[in-house]
């Protein structure tokens, strides 16, 4: 009798330590979906929202989509993205680019959609690169400084990237369509040159040239807004 007592205790001993390990699978698997497919892992749920990714076309910080752009080097090769989109009345830029030479570089729409490499200004003169893109860009028959498609400078880091976000008032979307975006290889000082500084003609602020490129120099970096 005594061996058939104990093993009437062993077995009442070991159910409830089944009945704990059952109850804790089940905890478990409440708050997830499980997969019977091999190799995989249950799916988890979340109620962060999904991060958001880049598109064809691009968006803006609330989400919305806007106008991407590649900007193009004169040999062709892609430095960057730009994304044009409307948000609350205004409009966002979004600049990311590499390859740069650091320091500050002007941006800024241009009038024709045309980023042509060796090309010639539409009111002529000698060739250059994205000439074709015309001056900047001035809506509504404005004419003052800066102009309507001068936009914050792009400043390149140590390692040749650069990250811009920026807005303007000065622009829509319908503005800006079949126009161009260009950056240029020197910074921008949007023509503020004060009245205290001569120049070669004797006269006093900035000259026609100034005022119509910011001293920007060249262009860098082009790309048609479709």
């Amino acid at each position: 009798m005594a061996p058939f007592t104990t093993r009437r205790r062993s077995w009442w001993t070991v159910t409830p330590m089944l009945a704990v390990a059952a109850l804790a699978v089940a905890g478990c698997s409440n708050s997830q979906e499980s997969s019977d497919v091999e190799g995989t892992t249950p799916p988890v749920w979340s109620a962060s929202p999904e991060p958001a990714g880049g598109s064809e076309s691009g968006e803006n910080e609330s989400g919305s989509e806007g106008l991407k752009v590649d900007l193009k080097d004169p040999a062709g090769i892609t430095l960057g993205t730009a994304v044009f989109a409307d948000q609350s009345g205004h409009l966002q830029v979004t600049v990311e680019a590499h390859g740069l030479t650091p320091g500050f570089h002007g941006l800024h729409v241009h009038q024709v959609g045309k980023c042509e490499a060796n090309s010639v200004a539409p009111t002529g003169g000698p060739a250059g690169n994205f000439l074709s893109a015309g001056g900047h860009l001035q809506v509504g028959g404005a004419t003052s400084h800066p102009a309507s498609g001068d936009l914050t400078s792009l400043e390149v880091r140590g390692d040749g990237s650069a990250k811009l976000v920026t807005t303007t008032d000065k622009l829509t979307i319908e503005d800006i369509k079949d126009k161009a975006v260009v950056v240029h290889a020197d910074a921008d000082n949007f023509g503020n040159i004060p009245g205290r500084y001569t120049r070669a003609d004797g006269q006093t602020g900035p000259d026609e040239s100034t005022l119509s490129t910011g001293d920007a120099g060249g262009r860098v970096a082009c790309g048609v807004i479709q």
